[in-house]
């Protein structure tokens, strides 16, 4: 996808590219685009495969970048523009070439559609879909495991031809490694794997150690299979969500239905889904009445009962009967596709933990061939001992070096959370919201839909004068005609089973934390909390006791009145969820506090507060919770939970902010954390598994700097060789990987 920024010349240009495994790769492509002229903000995402960067093609085209990664062993094709064509990686149109990672540059592959699976290698577009050894990356493996064994097999036959054997094995073997370190030393990548794979073997060579020369370079084949096993794994979560999808739906025109695909749905067309069905769209029910089971889009597993005027997911499957449904979102707008470009956007907002190993890596690589020069020449040429023996420890202490599984082991863990989140209807947008919901140590709830279901109903009214309760929900029907604040449509909801008709309004005004006005006949009329209503004339004492009776009772009572004469009381409730008082229950074990903050009145939030166990601030007005929220900051990780709209400037104010709300755009656009089952509990367990994430990363860095630090000490000592530090090098990434996916089986719903 390529867009005109608004600086002239600038173009933003977003790419997929194959063969990413690991973080190496990732430098490798940024450092080497990053030096094209011209060329700016690159930004790469090694779990979604995406580079993005800014360009000014005066400088440099976009045909130069691609042919730059192309060079350097990957495949490149653009991304989906967004209409009609939103892709995600593994799902990509059949018309651009691809190069293996493994393979020769210059020859070409054919991309073609598939999915990554457990066992498949997520290398070559061509190679998806295939058994490992059916890749580029396996038959480099079977050839040189077949030379290794052919080597062996002469040495036992023709020991005076053996270590010529060896030495042929591990030429043919590294030469495709070699291609790839020189292509990348000629775009400015000097510090690459390969590169230090190539001196290695060719080191190893020179003082007459083929036989371990020609093992190194197997194993360093079979790491890289490894390697891509790991991480076609880690994006299997996303390309599942993506699958929830059907490819193809039955529109209905005129009473005809015939097949089309999903993607070519437009909005305003009408879908028929049938019983067992998944639903291909977002879309508003038209006709039919069935059980939706919501669960592949937000882990809800109890199947809901909609109908007409109701709306539904893409991916939700129709469990009764037939249904028509109105189409709503284009399929690149769908909830599933917006949860999907959320993921990988939220990779690509990376956490302070990983910026700091990045930059840590940088300098790491240079002094490792610092340390590795020194430890092969200081040794000869002071103490006079074996250039052969000093030469070897420094080459293996150049290949246990690598930062790989250093660099990994933060984006692997996140981009496992964000899976194993979305799969559960819990989004958090990157591994710094991740990282500092780990650090929470307050939650602050919004009371109308958060802790309550936010659908109050009218419970009781009273009229006061010669008012009538026809005339009193005529006025302030009137008066919140249009609005969809939840009293409000509870007030519309009432005066439509009343049968009474609203009056004819105009000039609705909103009274920020007060109430509403509008000109409703030919006079103004308020609706407005008691105390509002009480210093403007609009109730009186009889009233407001009345109002005060309402508020203990738990309801929400609001004035209705025209300028100095009161009309009469609405009393409502909201219903609290039933999962809220668990909720915070299960965070004052994690030893997190909780407070409400409403703009309700004191005594409703007590009665609230009180079946919940929680301490409250009522009466606050937007301006009150940001300074409330502020304040907590200075104690500590604020959390605030929200609707993403009222709330808007404490869901900003706090460390992280989250809306609760299924799907709605709001809820995955504006906050930086989203709950889409509307279930409470689901905060505790967003905690949790940020927190088992963090925990996570501090492993996996552990293995890697652990793992490293134990094999220098060997290396240099004389214990370890050359073919450990290989297995060093690519068992700390894959380790770092694999456990970065057991985040995948975690289920942070569960008491830990």
């Amino acid at each position: 996808m390529m867009t005109i920024t608004n600086e002239p010349g600038m173009t933003l240009c977003d790419w997929t590219v194959s063969g990413m495994d690991c973080a190496s790769c990732a430098t490798k492509v940024r450092g080497a685009v990053s030096r094209l002229p011209g060329v700016r903000d690159v930004e790469i995402g090694i779990m979604s495969e995406r580079l993005r960067l800014t360009v000014d093609e005066r400088l440099t085209d976009t045909d130069k970048i691609e042919k730059t990664v192309r060079a350097l062993g990957y495949g490149i094709q653009t991304r989906a523009p967004g209409k009609k064509d939103f892709v995600i990686p593994g799902n990509a149109p059949e018309s651009h070439h691809g190069h293996s990672h493994a393979d020769h540059p210059a020859v070409a592959k054919t991309d073609h559609s598939g999915h990554g699976s457990p066992g498949h290698v997520h290398d070559d577009p061509a190679d998806r879909g295939k058994a490992w050894y059916q890749t580029g990356k396996g038959r480099l493996v079977i050839l040189t495991g077949l030379l290794l064994a052919a080597a062996w097999a002469m040495e036992l036959i023709a020991p005076q031809i053996g270590s010529w054997a060896f030495v042929a094995a591990c030429l043919i073997g590294v030469a495709p490694v070699a291609r790839r370190a020189f292509v990348a030393a000629r775009l400015g990548q000097i510090f690459t794997i390969e590169g230090l794979m190539t001196i290695a073997a060719l080191g190893a060579l020179f003082i007459n150690a083929a036989e371990e020369a020609a093992l190194v370079v197997f194993l360093f084949a079979v790491g890289e299979v490894l390697e891509g096993v790991a991480a076609g794994k880690a994006r299997d979560g996303i390309r599942a969500l993506a699958n929830l999808v059907p490819k193809t739906a039955l529109l209905e025109v005129d009473g005809v239905t015939r097949e089309v695909a999903a993607s070519s749905l437009t909005i305003g067309q009408t879908v028929l889904v049938r019983p067992g069905d998944r639903i291909p769209a977002d879309g508003e029910i038209s006709d039919g009445t069935s059980g939706i089971d919501e669960s592949p889009v937000t882990g809800e597993s109890i199947p809901r009962t909609r109908g007409p005027g109701e709306n539904v997911f893409a991916g939700s499957i129709n469990t009764e009967a037939v249904l028509r449904v109105t189409v709503t979102k284009a399929a690149e707008d769908n909830t599933i596709s917006r949860i999907i470009r959320l993921v990988e956007e939220a990779e690509e907002a990376r956490a302070p933990t990983e910026r700091f190993i990045d930059r840590f890596s940088r300098w790491y690589m240079p002094a490792i061939v610092a340390v590795s020069a020194l430890v092969i020449m200081i040794p000869p040429l002071m103490f006079g001992q074996s250039w052969d023996t000093w030469i070897y420890r420094g080459l293996a202490l150049l290949l246990i070096g690598c930062p790989c599984a250093l660099v990994i082991s933060v984006p692997a863990s996140i981009a496992s959370s964000l899976s194993t989140g979305a799969r559960r209807g819990m989004l958090m947008k990157g591994g710094a919201v991740i990282e500092a919901a780990a650090k929470v140590s307050h939650v602050a709830f919004d009371k109308t839909g958060t802790l309550t279901h936010g659908r109050p109903q009218v419970t009781d009214l009273v009229t006061l004068g010669t008012t009538t309760e026809a005339q009193l929900l005529e006025v302030a029907a009137g008066v919140e005609s249009g609005s969809s604040h939840p009293l409000a449509v509870a007030i519309l909801d009432r005066a439509k089973t009343a049968g009474v008709t609203p009056l004819p309004a105009r000039d609705a005004r909103a009274l920020t934390g007060r109430g509403v006005e509008a000109t409703v006949g030919d006079a103004l009329a308020w609706v407005s909390s008691p105390r509002h209503a009480s210093e403007n004339d609009g109730l009186d004492g009889l009233g407001l006791r009345q109002a005060t009776i309402f508020e203990d009772e738990g309801k929400t009572a609001v004035a209705v009145y025209r300028k100095g004469v009161p009309l009469g009381l609405i009393a409502m409730r909201d219903e609290l969820r039933r999962d809220a008082a668990e909720a915070v229950r299960q965070l004052a074990e994690m030893g997190i506090s909780s407070i409400m903050l409403t703009g309700d009145n004191p005594r409703t939030a007590a009665a609230i507060a009180e079946g919940l166990n929680i301490r409250f601030e009522a009466e606050m007005m937007p301006e009150d919770k940001l300074a409330a929220i502020r304040d907590m900051n200075a104690q500590g990780g604020v959390m605030m939970i929200g609707d993403g709209i009222n709330d808007a400037p404490a869901l900003k104010q706090a460390s992280i902010g989250v809306a609760m709300g299924s799907g709605t755009d709001v809820a995955l656009e504006t906050a930086d954390a989203a709950i889409l089952r509307d279930r409470v509990t689901d905060i505790p367990a967003q905690i949790r598994l940020a927190r088992a994430t963090m925990a996570n990363i501090r492993q996996n860095v552990s293995i890697a700097l652990g793992l490293k630090a134990i094999f220098l000490v060997t290396t240099v000592l004389g214990i370890t060789g050359l073919w450990i530090a290989i297995l060093a090098d690519t068992g700390a990434t894959v380790l770092v990987t694999l456990n970065a996916l057991r985040l995948l089986r975690y289920n942070p719903e569960q008491k830990r």
